[in-house]
């Protein structure tokens, strides 16, 4: 099976929230399940056209991963929990620092494997705040790619 990076269309809406929605599950288990619902209500309303964003892609059909992005920031990646630790991940980064000139990225301090992962792409902690975005008690890194 071959996979390719492709802009997003709203074919893949269903499998994009699906495949944030299982990502999540497996990698912030720091996280209630009332939280995680709470935040697909949030998902399920964007209108991910709005963004930049990109699908991994199998000749089939099957969405592997995905990534989004707004103003240099990358404001979304997330893979089937099937294929972490696969090198998707490694060729989305590099598709978003290289084709999209991805400069800044928000990551939950409790999702360490992730911290990890942008660090080894290029990214420094610049700044942290001590709840999400939705004024939730979630932590986050602020994280920049040093050039």
């Amino acid at each position: 099976m071959s996979f390719q990076i492709i802009k997003y269309a709203d074919a893949y809406r269903e499998q994009v929230i699906q495949t944030w929605e299982a990502s999540v599950r497996a990698t912030h288990h720091f996280l209630a399940a009332a939280d995680i619902a709470f935040y697909k209500t949030i998902v399920q309303s964007i209108n991910f056209n709005d963004l930049e964003v990109y699908c991994y892609v199998s000749d089939s059909g099957e969405v592997a991963g995905f990534l989004g992005v707004a103003e240099k920031k990358l404001e979304m990646l997330f893979l089937q929990p099937a294929y972490i630790g696969k090198g998707i991940g490694k060729q989305l980064i590099t598709f978003a620092i290289e084709q999209l000139q991805v400069q800044w990225v928000d990551v939950n301090e409790g999702n360490t494997q992730a911290t990890a992962f942008y660090t080894k792409a290029g990214f420094t902690i610049i700044g942290r705040t001590e709840l999400d975005d939705a004024g939730k008690p979630y932590p986050i890194l602020k994280m920049q790619k040093m050039i």
